[in-house]
């Protein structure tokens, strides 16, 4: 099997973290322009002030640098070693997906419970990536 596959789910996670990065500028401005926030309240983080549909894009890019980091390490792990399998790729992709469903649920109607069950089940499937190449 062609090692470099695992490449697509990392690329594409990277391409998700990428799009909300972008959405953060974008909500900050128009809070600006709505006058809902100024430059100040950005100056050490997000004072009180943000507003949460504003605050909620910049707590999901920072979900989307934690433990997706172990999930980069394990596919370039999988790949030094020449260990890429379908199992490993349906596993990578799973993670991939249930991130992109976490950041939809955060980024839009936002309810936790829904959100949870997307985040712990992601951190089950990247926890099985990882025990995998061990086992």
């Amino acid at each position: 099997m062609p090692q470099d596959l695992i490449f697509g789910p990392m690329g594409a996670l990277a391409l998700l973290t990428f799009t909300v990065l972008g959405f953060i500028p974008a909500t900050r401005f128009r809070a600006g322009f709505a006058g809902q926030v100024t430059s100040d309240d950005f100056k050490l983080g997000e004072s009180a002030r943000v507003p949460p549909q504003v605050a909620v894009t910049n707590r999901n890019y920072m979900n989307l640098l934690e433990l997706p980091m172990l999930f980069y390490v394990a596919g370039l792990m999988y790949f030094v070693a020449g260990r890429v399998n379908v199992t490993v790729l349906i596993v990578a992709w799973a993670y991939v997906a249930l991130r992109a469903i976490h950041s939809l649920i955060h980024l839009t109607y936002n309810k936790v419970t829904h959100r949870l069950v997307a985040f712990a089940l992601s951190n089950a499937v990247l926890a099985a990536l990882w025990i995998l190449f061990f086992v």
